[in-house]
């Protein structure tokens, strides 16, 4: 509970105008915060980075990440992809709902949930959880999550965000604090303020100067087979 505290008092330093993360978060509104829309927008650039960035195989060939992706998304726990709504539920900051929420949209959640949360849309999170979650991409912005996530796309885990459980996604990048396994089918970036406690598993992985990772990094989805690799005589 410090390490969360001391990631949100990171991060309302950061705020223009010196208004406090807490501010923001109190305030109820239908649209993404423009302090959320900026962090994920500069957590999909990390990512867009990496997907861009060449990759070689064993045989020195040049491969984009875009044509290294076409390896099927987790399928496991997953959302329905095709049955995705335009709505969006909005749970407001100062708002406690006990029990599971499910939806075929997507879900704003400033508030608290103690329970599950299963959305076929996109899950943005300035609150807490405290629970599983499923969705078709995720976003923790300054946020407490204690549960599974497992999204069929992008886990973004922005800064002074904490997720106590495994994440189990497409892709990731994580800028916050995880304690739990990362499972990913294509690249993970682990920036310059990521704390991870937890073994990561994916097909490319980026560590940027300052992180902090305590566990295995394996990338078990690679082209590569590295045993064939070092069998070679």
């Amino acid at each position: 509970m410090g390490l969360f505290k001391d990631f949100s008092q990171a991060v309302n330093e950061l705020v223009p105008g010196g208004e406090s993360m807490d501010a923001v978060q109190a305030t109820p509104v239908v649209e993404e915060k423009p302090a959320t829309v900026s962090e994920s927008n500069k957590l999909d650039g990390l990512l867009d980075q990496v997907k861009e960035e060449p990759l070689r195989n064993e045989r020195n060939e040049v491969k984009t990440e875009e044509k290294k992706m076409d390896t099927p998304v987790v399928e496991t726990k997953t959302v329905n992809p095709a049955v995705v709504s335009d709505e969006t539920s909005v749970i407001t900051a100062g708002t406690v709902l006990t029990g599971d929420l499910t939806t075929s949209g997507s879900v704003e959640l400033q508030g608290t949930v103690n329970g599950n949360v299963s959305c076929n849309g996109k899950l943005v999170v300035t609150g807490t959880i405290n629970g599983n979650s499923t969705s078709s991409e995720f976003f923790a912005d300054v946020a407490k999550v204690e549960g599974e996530v497992v999204s069929s796309g992008t886990v973004k885990v922005g800064a002074g965000s904490v997720i106590i459980g495994n994440i189990t996604a497409s892709s990731a990048v994580i800028a916050g604090a995880v304690k739990g396994d990362i499972d990913v089918q294509g690249p993970v970036v682990v920036d310059t303020s990521a704390v991870i406690m937890g073994n990561i598993k994916s097909r490319s992985v980026q560590i940027n100067n300052g992180a902090v990772i305590e566990g295995f990094c394996s990338q078990a989805y690679a082209d590569i087979d590295v045993s064939e690799l070092f069998g070679r005589r």
